[in-house]
């Protein structure tokens, strides 16, 4: 592969293997890998441990005021092959994928100040290029000039299954109903917010996996990747 380093943005609704397809090429092409749903997840943890927010109750500017306390870093894990997310120097990895923050991170994911704080962060962690980074502001606000920007969709059915069976298989008490509204409702929240709600970037390419494997998907991107190189 050529020494050339491009920036690879992947956008796209929850649930669509965003991060597993970022997580591939990273380690294929021996980029950073950076998931910045699990920034936004790592500040919401933080609201819920204090009280800010909760399923009926949401004190946004309590939040606002507290967000220089609040310190995210990756950490890479050689055993998992990824990095881990670090909050005030507490690996909260596994805390920040429960459904009950998966319910709450979309309205933290709609301020504007969090999203200045956290859209500041990834851009310099990207300005070397060599990074694949996903999420939902990627390829139209982070990183508008990545060389390439891909917008994942799936139906809300399977990837509802899919969480349900990644959430059941580490041990998780889930239902099935409750996950898809919990995708339906991230959708609706994610798309609608006035700040850099989620769309397609005009210059991106869409992948609809609803019905793709995981090995099929990474040769597809791979070679949308060899071409950019």
């Amino acid at each position: 592969m050529t020494k050339q380093k491009i920036t690879i943005a992947i956008d796209g609704f929850s649930s669509t293997g965003k991060s597993t397809i970022a997580k591939a090429l990273a380690k294929e092409l021996n980029y950073i890998y950076v998931d910045t749903g699990a920034m936004y997840r790592a500040v919401t943890l933080y609201a819920m441990q204090n009280n800010y927010i909760s399923s009926d109750s949401f004190n946004p500017t309590q939040l606002i005021n507290d967000l220089d306390k609040v310190k995210l870093s990756f950490t890479f894990n050689e055993t998992l092959g990824f990095a881990e997310m670090y909050l005030n120097n507490t690996n909260v990895e596994k805390e920040i994928r429960t459904i009950e923050v998966s319910k709450l991170v979309s309205k933290v994911a709609a301020i504007s100040e969090v999203r200045k704080k956290l859209v500041s962060e990834q851009q310099e962690m990207g300005k070397e290029k060599g990074i694949v980074m996903d999420g939902r502001d990627i390829g139209t606000v982070v990183f508008p000039d990545a060389e390439l920007k891909l917008f994942m969709t799936a139906s809300a059915d399977k990837r509802a299954k899919r969480r349900y069976k990644e959430l059941i298989d580490r041990g998780d008490n889930v239902n099935y109903e409750e996950i898809l509204h919990n995708v339906q409702e991230r959708d609706r929240i994610d798309s609608t917010r006035e700040d850099s709600p989620l769309i397609k970037a005009e210059d991106a390419i869409e992948f609809d996996n609803s019905d793709m494997g995981l090995k099929e998907q990474f040769e597809r991107v791979m070679t949308l990747v060899k071409d950019r190189l």
